[in-house]
C-alpha cells in the first residue's frame, strides 16, 4: 500500500539539490569547490572592538598567527606595487609597461579610500582552521571582540562612510554590519532599522555589549518596513547600506530550522528578487542626490544580485528619473585576494565564493552612487 503523503524531503536537502543545478550552470568546474565549502564549517574574523579592546587583546591574536587582513592589504599591495613599477622601469616603454602604469593609477585612489578604515578584523591565514576563542569582557565591561564572517565587512568597507556622513543600514539585524560600522568612528548618526522587532532586540543586545552608552546616544533603531522607508526619510542620508533579505546560502545547505526552502515557504522565496528590488529602491531614495548605496546579500544567485541592481538603475531612471552610476569594485579583488576567494565573473559587484582554504561568504555586494 502506498504511503498517504509523499516522504518529506529535508529542506537543506531541497536547497542543495536547487544550488546544484543553476550554480553549476553558473560556476561551472568551481562549483564542486564552492559547494564543498559550503558544506563544511565556516570561517571567521574577529572584528576588534575599538571601544573597548585592549592592546593585550591585538598582541594575543597576533601570537595565534592571526592578522588584521584591512590593514595588511593595502601594505601588500602598495609592495606588489613597488616591484611592478621597478618592472615596468626596465621594461623599455613598450605597451606593457604603459598598460602597469595605467592599473597602478587606477588602483591609488580606492586604495587609500581602503586604509582611511578604523575597521579592524583578525583572520587565520588561508588553509588555517584555527577557532578563536569566545568574546570577553574587557575594559568598560565591553566585549573585545565580535565573531562574524570577515566577507560580510566588505560592504561596510565599500560603503566607505566618511567623518560626519549620516548612515542608514536598511536591514540591520542581527548587528553585525551596525557594530563595523560604529567601528569606523566617523558616522555622525546612524539609523538602525530592521522590520522584525523580535530581530531588533538582538539588535539592542549587540549595541549594549560592546558600544559605550554616549556612543549608542547617536544610533537611531527603528522598526520599520524598509520598503515604506522614502515615505518616512527620503533624501537625507549620505550613506545607504540595503543588506537584503536573502536565499542565505550557506545557512540553507546546514539547517532545518527557519530555512528559506521549506516547502510552506517556497511563494516567499519565489517573491525575495521582488523584495530584494523593493529594498534597494528604498535605500535609493533614501539617499541625498551625490550619496552612495551598497546593496548585499549572502548569496551566490545572479537573480538576487546582478539582476536586482540593474533593474534598480532601470527603474530608478525610467519612474523616477533618478540617474545610478554604478562604481567600479574590482580594486577590493586585488587589495583581499590573499585573504577571500572571489568570483571573476560578475558583470556588476564582487562576489565572495566560499572556498576550503578560506571559508568565507558567500558575500555578494555591488556600490551605486545616486547621480
Amino acid at each position: 500500500k502506498k504511503a498517504a503523503t509523499a516522504p518529506r524531503i529535508p529542506p537543506t536537502r531541497l536547497a542543495l539539490h536547487h544550488f546544484d543545478v543553476n550554480y553549476s550552470l553558473q560556476l561551472k568546474d568551481q562549483w564542486p569547490s564552492v559547494r564543498a565549502g559550503l558544506l563544511c564549517e565556516q570561517k571567521y574574523g574577529a572584528l576588534l572592538n575599538n571601544f573597548s579592546a585592549a592592546h593585550h587583546v591585538t598582541q594575543e591574536l597576533e601570537l595565534l598567527n592571526a592578522t588584521d587582513f584591512v590593514s595588511e592589504a593595502p601594505k601588500k599591495l602598495q609592495r606588489w606595487q613597488q616591484e611592478e613599477a621597478g618592472r615596468g622601469e626596465s621594461v623599455s616603454q613598450e605597451g606593457s609597461g604603459e598598460g602597469r602604469m595605467v592599473t597602478q593609477a587606477e588602483t591609488s585612489p580606492p586604495l587609500r579610500a581602503a586604509i582611511t578604515s578604523n575597521i579592524k578584523c583578525y583572520t587565520f591565514p588561508k588553509g588555517d582552521i584555527t577557532r578563536f576563542r569566545p568574546a570577553r569582557p574587557a575594559t568598560l565591561g565591553l566585549l573585545d571582540y565580535y565573531l562574524m564572517d570577515a566577507a560580510s565587512l566588505l560592504p561596510v568597507l565599500a560603503l566607505n562612510v566618511q567623518l560626519d556622513d549620516i548612515v542608514l543600514d536598511l536591514c540591520a539585524a542581527p548587528g553585525g554590519k551596525t557594530l563595523a560600522l560604529l567601528q569606523t568612528g566617523l558616522c555622525g548618526h546612524l539609523v538602525a532599522n530592521d522590520v522584525s522587532i523580535s530581530r531588533t532586540k538582538r539588535l539592542y543586545q549587540i549595541l549594549h555589549s560592546y558600544i559605550p552608552r554616549e556612543i549608542t546616544e547617536t544610533v537611531s533603531v527603528t522598526s520599520y518596513d524598509g520598503r515604506d522607508w522614502e515615505q518616512l526619510e527620503g533624501g537625507t542620508f549620505h550613506k545607504v547600506l540595503v543588506d537584503v533579505p536573502c536565499t542565505t546560502d550557506r545557512h540553507s545547505v546546514m539547517e532545518q530550522d527557519n530555512n528559506i526552502f521549506h516547502k510552506r515557504r517556497t511563494k516567499e522565496r519565489q517573491m525575495l528578487p521582488m523584495l530584494q528590488l523593493q529594498l534597494l529602491m528604498a535605500g535609493i531614495l533614501a539617499t541625498k542626490p551625490g550619496g552612495e548605496v551598497v546593496y548585499s546579500t549572502c548569496s551566490i544567485s545572479p537573480l538576487q544580485n546582478e539582476h536586482v541592481i540593474e533593474r534598480a538603475v532601470e527603474v530608478a531612471e525610467t519612474e523616477y528619473n533618478i540617474r545610478i552610476h554604478v562604481e567600479d569594485l574590482s580594486y577590493f579583488r586585488t587589495l583581499f585576494q590573499d585573504t577571500f576567494s572571489f568570483f571573476s565573473g560578475c558583470r556588476l559587484g564582487e562576489l565572495v565564493l566560499p572556498h576550503l582554504t578560506a571559508n568565507f561568504g558567500p558575500m555578494y555586494f555591488c556600490k551605486l552612487r545616486r547621480m
